[in-house]
């Protein structure tokens, strides 16, 4: 599947869109981030007292609803997935480190997946803050966070707004940090044209741009590659459970917070994976400043791989992990 060959005289808009999604596969990656406000009118600190769990539901100080899945147990492993994507993403981690013995946990995002679609607090304070929220109801100690593409901002600046007291081990994999668009800190970023490219592929046509997203976001445009029409359609699925609303302010997030005062604070042992071909968040002003940021960082590359290496190298990234907990 080529983007180029789905667009049958494509028009302004639709050559936009493929250009935002091809360019840097719309460098969307999953991904996350600025501080805003919460729908309360400022950033909710989250307690045990202060929310509820439903089922598979934690419910946070403004009242938004979030979708968990929590199987079994042993050290857990916390999962935060990447943009537009949900929980499901992790599938393939959750099932192998079940199996072998640990607890894993994943939620949908606020605006993604089964999580509740508030029009207000799709900011990436909100977001560690709805992370903390489901971690203090279940919770969870000594964890390992993984998080995926927008999911390692939230790792990230969880641990930077609410501290390491429940965190063991990081893992960052295709992870935005420290910051994706183009500045006077991070000079290498890419323009802003590619995220406002992203922004009018998301209003005019979601449906399609996630189709067409999916192509590079799993490398699928390169020669030679495997394509999963299986992968393309769940991508898909995944990205059109979510609102557009909340994915669309998500944009914002993944691309303009600055994530370095986060790393810093990382002091925990942390493993940086991504790989070499990623055509959404580039490796070499991502993973490689994040490895120079973080303390006690390890950085392992891999090679030809995709942004969506968690799909195409399911065995190498689950031996990883699993290597990772054990050490």
């Amino acid at each position: 599947m080529n983007l180029q060959e789905n667009a049958n005289a494509p028009s302004p808009t639709r050559r936009r869109m493929l250009s935002a999604s091809a360019g840097v596969a719309g460098a969307i990656a999953m991904s996350a981030l600025p501080a805003v406000a919460s729908a309360a009118g400022g950033t909710a600190a989250h307690s045990a007292s202060e929310h509820q769990r439903n089922g598979s539901y934690v419910k946070t100080r403004d009242g938004t609803e979030i979708y968990f899945k929590d199987w079994g147990t042993g050290t857990p492993v916390v999962f935060s997935h990447g943009w537009p994507l949900s929980a499901d993403a992790w599938d393939p981690q959750m099932l192998f480190l079940v199996n072998q013995g640990y607890r894993v946990i994943a939620h949908d995002r606020r605006g993604h997946g089964r999580s509740g679609q508030p029009s207000a607090g799709n900011d990436m304070d909100t977001y560690a803050d709805d992370l903390a929220a489901v971690l203090d109801a279940l919770d969870v100690r000594n964890a390992m966070l993984v998080g995926h593409s927008t999911g390692g901002g939230e790792v990230a600046h969880y641990i930077g707004r609410h501290g390491s007291k429940r965190v063991a081990k990081a893992v960052l994999i295709g992870a935005v940090p420290p910051q994706m668009v183009k500045s006077a800190t991070h000079p290498g970023g890419l323009p802003m044209s590619v995220f406002d490219g992203i922004r009018d592929g998301v209003a005019a046509n979601r449906s399609q741009f996630y189709l067409d997203l999916a192509t590079p976001f799993y490398g699928f445009n390169r020669p030679n590659a495997k394509v999963s029409q299986g992968l393309v359609q769940d991508f898909w699925r995944q990205g059109m459970q979510g609102s557009i609303k909340g994915q669309y302010e998500c944009i914002k997030q993944f691309s303009e917070v600055d994530y370095t005062e986060d790393l810093k604070k990382m002091d925990m042992p942390t493993l940086i994976l991504h790989g070499d071909d990623d055509q959404i968040v580039p490796i070499d002003d991502s993973a490689r400043l994040s490895a120079k940021l973080v303390k006690h960082a390890t950085l392992k590359v891999y090679p030809g791989a995709p942004h969506g290496m968690c799909s195409t190298h399911v065995a190498e990234v689950n031996a990883d992990l699993l290597a990772f907990l054990k050490g």
